[in-house]
């Protein structure tokens, strides 16, 4: 099983959510330590991260070694998110 790293604002996000939510992306996370390369997920092209989703949901994660690191959360139909992305690059 891999190590899981979270940004800051990843865990914010996290901290906003409500406990429904909160649980249905953490297991998400626990089941990508687990499985990093799931069929649902897809490689971002032109960027070093992969993506998946989970209810209305997106995380973006990257894999460095034996850490899964968890980058980003945020609305699926939001544009935001990959603002951050390419701020992040």
């Amino acid at each position: 099983m891999l190590k899981l790293d979270l940004t800051r604002q990843a865990l914010r996000f996290l901290d906003q959510l409500p406990p429904k939510q909160f649980r249905q992306v953490a297991r998400k996370i626990f089941s990508l330590m687990k499985d990093p390369l799931p069929p649902d997920s897809i490689e971002m092209k032109g960027y070093p991260f992969r993506r998946t989703d989970i209810g209305e949901y997106r995380i973006v994660y990257r894999i460095e070694g034996d850490c899964l690191k968890v980058s980003f959360i945020g609305k699926r139909n939001d544009d935001e998110i990959y603002r951050q992305v390419k701020q992040k690059v």
